[in-house]
């Protein structure tokens, strides 16, 4: 059989090679490139001076959290937002006596441990109604299922859904293990268990459900021996930052997050920028097969346009005083070291000698962008008219050591090129969009974009 493929032949490689020499900047910055790299060659100078650390609203969030060697950056965000809830009706601050142990937080990994858990049983019985109904094992869903299986990320929807069943604890409660802060090992554990489950179930379909619950079992032990075992109810006492000593006695995680924490999130709903014209604005989108707590909220956004999540978020934090919650593709234009973002931070077309020139849809509908990470918005530049947003302050979760004290600055052209998601309440919402949330989501298949986790 002849190869309709073109090859690369050695006339060519001989015309790509003179075109190369042809052009003097090439050869300036292959020298540079090859001796600093490519980001310090293409970093524009200008822009990123420009792009100043100041805020007309800024929220004070304290010390930022470190997810380290993990994927949590949604348990992070999501509880760095609970965080700023709880420290209001507990009245301290970030370095409290509440926590002898440092900065208050709350624990990520008693959130990790559940929702871990329970995302072996929805994969379990996930798989199984597909085992049942003779979905082919080789197929497209099956082959996703089976290599997204166990990973880290997530969504505020999942997140809610964990904090809903089993409510928040302070960190000293529940502290980081090695295992939560690298949790590469213990997934990769996790993700054979699965895998074998599946096999098991598809060699013996008449054993599904006592293979679930064995499997269920061992994902139990195997979790509890990387992470711990969570507390069920602690002694809550704590001295506020008027020097007031507080004893509330033993509560249980639950009675502790909807005590201090919960102040209407769990009321929230998330807004999407799908561009692509298929899915239009206004209409609610699900995804299949994903999510983390069988019988939980299922995963679903409403698609605006960038604009309306950019004035939610705006009003969000300059009426209420509240952090947001948001998921973007992290990684383009990304000064990391300085904690930069700009749709111009890098000037890699001008280094290659090639434009760049994808829109959003475009990048979106060839796999070249989709959300990978989650952070918390604390402070926006608001121009004088009140509305016209000029540069947003972001809480990451990538330690202090970095950006400034570990905030970032994101320009607000990057917000509408590389932000996905937020989380705002659905009361915020004007009366069309609130009701869209009562129709029917346009379902779209697990491997979507839309489905990315951060």
């Amino acid at each position: 059989m002849t190869s309709a493929l073109t090859p690369l032949d050695q006339t060519r490689l001989e015309g790509l090679r003179t075109a190369f020499d042809e052009r003097e900047a090439n050869h300036v910055a292959m020298n540079a490139v090859t001796q600093v790299g490519i980001d310090e060659v293409a970093h524009n100078y200008n822009r990123s001076r420009l792009l100043q650390h100041r805020f007309s609203v800024s929220i004070d969030n304290g010390t930022v959290t470190s997810q380290a060697h993990s994927g949590r950056c949604w348990l992070f965000s999501s509880l760095n937002v609970a965080r700023f809830v709880a420290r209001k009706a507990l009245n301290i601050d970030g370095e409290s006596t509440a926590n002898p142990m440092g900065d208050f937080e709350l624990s990520q990994n008693y959130a990790m441990y559940y929702d871990k858990l329970e995302r072996v049983n929805y994969f379990l019985r996930d798989v199984a109604a597909l085992v049942r109904a003779h979905e082919p094992i080789d197929s497209q869903l099956m082959r996703f299922l089976m290599g997204d299986v166990m990973g880290d990320g997530g969504q505020w929807i999942m997140a809610m859904n964990i904090y809903k069943k089993y409510g928040a604890v302070p960190k000293q409660f529940y502290p980081e293990t090695a295992s939560s802060q690298n949790t590469s090992q213990m997934n990769d554990q996790l993700r054979r268990l699965l895998h074998q489950a599946t096999a098991h179930m598809v060699a013996n379909p008449d054993g599904i459900d006592e293979i679930i619950d064995r499997t269920l079992e061992a994902g139990h032990r195997i979790l509890t021996i990387h992470l711990g075992t969570p507390p069920t109810s602690f002694d809550w006492e704590w001295t506020d930052k008027d020097g007031v000593f507080h004893r509330d006695g033993r509560i249980t995680p639950q009675e502790f997050w909807k005590r201090y924490v919960n102040a209407g999130l769990e009321d929230y709903v998330c807004l999407v920028d799908d561009p692509r014209p298929e899915h239009p604005k206004g209409r609610k989108i699900g995804i299949e097969h994903l999510g983390n707590v069988a019988g939980g909220d299922p995963t679903e956004y409403l698609n605006v346009p960038v604009e309306v999540m950019k004035d939610c978020a705006r009003r969000l934090m300059s009426e209420q005083g509240l952090p947001v919650w948001f998921g973007a593709d992290c990684h383009p234009m990304m000064d990391r070291k300085a904690g930069q973002w700009a749709t111009d931070l890098f000037e890699y077309g001008w280094v290659y000698g090639v434009d760049f020139d994808m829109d959003k849809e475009q990048r979106v509908r060839f796999g070249d962008s989709a959300q990978n990470h989650a952070m918390a918005f604390v402070g926006v530049d608001v121009a004088d008219d009140g509305r016209t947003t000029n540069r947003w302050r972001v809480e990451n979760s990538w330690g202090a050591d970095i950006a400034n004290k570990g905030y970032f600055t994101m320009s607000d052209d990057w917000f509408s090129e590389y932000v996905y998601e937020v989380a705002v309440p659905k009361s915020m919402l004007s009366d069309e969009y609130r009701q869209a949330f009562d129709q029917e989501a346009i379902m779209l298949p697990a491997w979507d974009p839309m489905g990315a986790l951060a």
